[in-house]
């Protein structure tokens, strides 16, 4: 028999969608925001895009009382976005910026000024040490022409990598924010295959929301029915996921999500919903041996880790692809450079006319020289910066796919390993209690 301890943990995360002056009625979404947290008992509350720092301070000072624990991570051109508060104590924080955010002239979507990242913050909740995470990936903007597809895929490498090494001490490990990824998407799959982390949706016992858990949904007036095309009501891109360990097993007793309209206001939160998780957390001392926790583990073990096998094989198929389109954008824009650069010398040359050839009169007005030379000059400096960004992308992407075939090798030869490696399923239910990842190392 193995003494337990249980403790109840209600986590709460939000994409807030306060982009100000831009996004609607900001000012009185988060007044509402704030009251909404100040009167429910959430424990830790993971929020995203709170762009504006006086935002931030706003609701910490409205949270003084409730959460009296907070931090917010700065990142990038305007921030991060992210903030966490706490009832529990922070001990230490750690930002992480995605190598992978977009590109800088698609001014209009935004993402690469915003300085995409994962905050990690430790907390000890009773007995147990916890790894908290809030994250918020690249958008979607097109399902059918997905241009951010690869850079998405490459964040969610980063934040498995990031997650599975900062988390090797803590006896609890939670994660939520935006992912901007569907359930069944590929790097949804590659962050829960190779951490071992659970959703919260498909965990929980009870659950009150959208259906589907769908937290983009059609009937929320902040939201335009075209951006959710070819889902017509609604998608799950938003989740808390959570896993335990060998000291604390986790569970998800309840779920709940807002379903877009707020009783006595006259619009939502924000443009996603929120969500609400209660987690039970049971600490105990394990009765049984290592060696009996290895039999019982070894099948499923064999099953996960031919399962991420081929994840990470599809993973680093979709880089590839990324890698060829940076190349190919980066060989448009030496060419144009060049071209930028021939016009220059052919400018230069109709300019020294009039010296080599005495008494002859410049056959173009000054005027048309002067802005010939600033549009080739114009040219020359935006191709030299598309150059030196798209280099980055390249080495971005390459150092993600070799980082991808030194893990599959290495996962291949641990299957090699097992004495019996059995068929897996992807869709099925992760077992309750200690749930070991493809990545931990053979006992």
């Amino acid at each position: 028999m193995a003494n337990t301890d249980s403790v109840s943990v209600r986590v709460f995360s939000l994409n807030c969608w306060g982009i100000r002056y831009l996004s609607k009625h900001c000012p009185q979404r988060y007044a509402m925001i704030g009251d909404m947290l100040c009167k429910e008992e959430h424990d830790i509350v993971l929020l995203q895009e709170v762009w504006s720092e006086k935002d931030y301070l706003s609701l910490k000072q409205k949270l003084a009382c409730s959460h009296p624990h907070s931090h917010y991570f700065k990142s990038g051109v305007i921030g991060s976005g992210l903030a966490i508060f706490s009832k529990h104590r922070i001990h230490d924080t750690f930002l992480y910026r995605y190598s992978l955010n977009g590109y800088p002239y698609m001014a209009h979507h935004g993402d690469w000024f915003g300085g995409k990242a994962v905050g990690m913050a430790i907390l000890n909740i009773g007995s147990l040490t916890a790894n908290v995470y809030v994250t918020h990936l690249h958008a979607e903007y097109c399902r059918d022409k997905d241009t951010y597809l690869p850079h998405r895929v490459v964040q969610a490498w980063e934040l498995q990598q990031f997650v599975r090494h900062t988390s090797a001490g803590a006896d609890v490990v939670i994660l939520g924010g935006d992912l901007n990824m569907h359930p069944q998407d590929l790097g949804n799959r590659l962050l829960r295959t190779s951490t071992g982390l659970r959703d919260s949706y498909l965990e929980t016992a009870k659950f009150d929301g959208c259906e589907d858990g769908m937290t983009l949904i059609a009937d929320n007036p902040f939201i335009s029915k075209k951006e959710l095309i070819p889902f017509e009501k609604g998608i799950r891109i938003d989740y808390i996921l959570f896993k335990g360990s060998s000291k604390a097993d986790i569970y998800c007793d309840f779920m709940s999500t807002t379903k877009g309209s707020v009783p006595d206001h006259p619009f939502p939160y924000s443009d996603h919903e929120a969500l609400t998780a209660e987690l039970r957390l049971e600490t105990h001392t394990p009765a049984e041996t290592e060696s009996d926790r290895k039999s019982k583990n070894q099948d499923s073990a064999a099953g996960k880790v031919a399962e991420l096998v081929d994840i990470v094989t599809e993973a680093r198929t979709e880089v590839k692809v990324g890698l060829h389109c940076a190349e190919r954008m980066r060989y448009t824009a030496t060419r144009t450079g060049v071209m930028g650069l021939a016009l220059l010398f052919l400018e230069l040359a109709i300019a020294a006319v009039p010296w080599l050839a005495l008494g002859a009169e410049q056959p173009f007005p000054r005027t048309s020289f002067y802005m010939l030379a600033g549009l080739c000059f114009a040219i020359l400096l935006t191709t030299s910066l598309l150059y030196i960004f798209y280099t980055m992308e390249l080495k971005s992407l390459q150092g993600a796919e070799d980082q991808m075939r030194l893990t599959v090798g290495s996962l291949q030869e641990k299957l090699r390993g097992f004495p019996l490696a059995q068929p897996h399923n992807s869709q099925r239910r992760p077992p309750d209690g200690l749930e070991p990842t493809a990545f931990d190392p053979e006992e």
